[in-house]
């Protein structure tokens, strides 16, 4: 029998854990290659077709010359005929006319024609001036330029009760509804002195920092998330509340360095003014009084469809509002509905309503500066002043113009 060697059993060291650790950490994975992420392509906005050649035959004088300068920025010379076509227009001589010695129209600043008004009876100063520059007139123009020295002196923090126009106080005197008044004018001014063109004046940026801060001091504040107080049975607005006016947006609207310059700020305004309007009445307690102030915003004003079908006019100039504040691109919502307003349109580019065939009318008093500058109200022209309106906010918008 062969005696086969004894095979001793192999021993291999265990490793301790702290063996593991070094040699895991000497080892090199290879990591899998970096992909690049891909985005999807975000598509260029579509272009707007602009009827420039049906608006230069049926548009008024003002509405042609605006097409022109402000829409397709057809090339121009110094001292074409299209520099003067603004002037030619009746309804706006006629306005200039009613100016008095002293700048301003009827001794009012904020007041509107009534609607049976035929030559511009009863308008006020700010709303005549913001009217003439719609129409397209120069800010250098005789009227605007005698307007101006009244506007700028509203602008300083001013205690003269003169300077209150239509909205002194009746009766003994009321110092909480005249600082009112003061605020109100003051916005007012600094809106129609900015669509004037003077964003660069010392005093207009004066007055829209003070302007812009009061409201971001507001927003940011705990009375924004509960402005509403009760009072009897209402539930008003708190004094010191200050939620951005009409006027404070039309100001900001045309102060495109002044925006950039407080972007953080306007980026409050965009979240408040994107806000459900609340179902409260929009009266302020002021002083032992309650007010009724109209002026501000609130809160989207225009939410969905049936706001638009109800007063379209003034859709169109929120939209040209909400363009210009570079909001417009933003909000999903405004921009259905302003492409709606371009499903409205005919093979040609001219818009016509949704409904019926009249010319849309309004009665909002902060539309009446922009509406109508069409003076007909029958015939193919009575659809050049949205049409042309449209043209404007989507060059305003940022996007591409087709003309026809």
């Amino acid at each position: 029998m062969i005696a086969r060697p004894a095979v001793r059993a192999a021993t291999f060291p265990i490793p301790s854990f702290r063996d593991v650790l070094t040699a895991s950490a000497n080892v090199t994975v290879p990591l899998p290659p970096v992909l690049p992420v891909l985005h999807p392509p975000i598509a260029p906005p579509s272009p707007v077709t602009f009827p420039i050649g049906w608006l230069l035959e049926h548009g008024a004088a003002p509405i042609r010359y605006r097409s022109a300068v402000d829409v397709a920025r057809l090339p121009r010379t110094p001292g074409d005929a299209l520099s003067s076509l603004p002037y030619t227009y009746e309804p706006a001589l006629l306005l200039a006319m009613q100016q008095q010695p002293d700048g301003s129209w009827n001794r009012s600043m904020l007041d509107v024609p009534s609607s049976r008004a035929e030559k511009f009876e009863g308008v006020g100063t700010i709303n005549a001036v913001r009217r003439l520059i719609e129409f397209g007139w120069d800010r250098e123009s005789p009227p605007l330029a005698l307007a101006r020295r009244l506007l700028f002196r509203m602008l300083a923090e001013d205690d003269d009760p003169a300077y209150l126009f239509e909205l002194a106080a009746r009766g003994p005197r009321d110092d909480d509804v005249a600082r009112r008044g003061r605020t109100m004018l003051r916005e007012a001014a600094a809106a129609a002195l900015a669509q004037c063109g003077y964003e660069g004046d010392p005093r207009l940026r004066g007055a829209a920092r003070r302007i812009i801060e009061r409201v971001n001091t507001y927003l940011k504040s705990p009375v924004a998330q509960k402005p509403w107080v009760r009072v009897g049975n209402r539930q008003v607005l708190a004094q010191e509340a200050a939620p951005p006016s009409i006027y404070a947006l039309t100001m900001l609207a045309h102060m495109p360095l002044f925006r950039n310059e407080h972007h953080e700020q306007l980026d409050r305004i965009y979240h408040s003014i994107t806000q459900a309007m609340p179902r409260q009445e929009s009266v302020q307690i002021c002083g032992k009084k309650i007010i009724v102030q109209p002026q501000l915003v609130l809160g989207d004003m225009l939410p969905h469809r049936n706001a638009v079908d109800a007063d379209v006019p003034f859709a169109m100039m929120w939209l040209e509002l909400m363009a210009r504040l570079n909001f417009l691109r933003r909000n999903e919502n405004w921009t259905r509905l302003f492409d709606r307003f371009l499903d409205d349109r005919d093979r040609e580019g001219v818009w016509h309503p949704h409904k019926g065939m009249a010319m849309p009318r309004t009665t909002n008093p902060y539309v009446w500066p922009s509406y109508p500058l069409e003076r007909h109200s029958a015939g193919e022209e009575r659809w050049a002043d949205l049409t042309f309106r449209l043209g404007l906010i989507a060059r305003l918008s940022g996007r591409p113009i087709e003309l026809r």
